[in-house]
């Protein structure tokens, strides 16, 4: 937990099963009054189709970079937010387990709850994270709609 010291930035990309009480522990302080959380889970359905896992791959390093920029425009956007953590897990996700866990602190609700949305957002459109359904008769490589390279006549 925070003693005062500067804000914290804390990324985690691995194969690690995810702990939301533990990431939101990273970000709590004693000068904010909020902190905001984002949990993206596997459900176990896509258009019709049964679900069974995802699977994400990453180039850690340059997901990792990329993180970093989204953190630096919350801290631009967002000047009140104290600490973020942003952890992703890659590997073999299993129906109603965690792939990504957001948390952000700051004094007041409305920044760690706009912070929150702008990151997930930004993730899914910036961060080179590929995801794999697996379903009961086969699996697709997915596209994120949000992806900034995606070609428009692909929507």
């Amino acid at each position: 937990m925070d003693e005062g010291g500067e804000p914290q930035d804390y990324i985690r990309i691995s194969s690690e099963k995810l702990s939301a009480d533990e990431v939101s522990q990273l970000v709590v302080s004693p000068c904010c009054g909020a902190v905001s959380i984002f949990i993206g889970t596997t459900r176990n359905n896509f258009e019709g189709k049964k679900v069974v896992s995802l699977e994400y791959e990453a180039y850690v390093p340059m997901a990792e970079a990329e993180i970093r920029k989204i953190l630096s425009d919350i801290r631009q956007k967002w000047p009140s937010v104290r600490h973020v953590a942003v952890y992703h897990r890659l590997g073999v996700v299993p129906i109603t387990e965690a792939s990504v866990i957001i948390a952000v602190s700051s004094p007041h609700r409305n920044d760690s709850l706009d912070a929150v949305k702008y990151c997930i957002n930004t993730l899914k459109a910036t961060v080179p994270i590929w995801k794999k359904e697996l379903y009961e008769e086969g699996y697709t490589w997915k596209e994120n709609k949000e992806c900034f390279w995606r070609k428009q006549d692909d929507v």
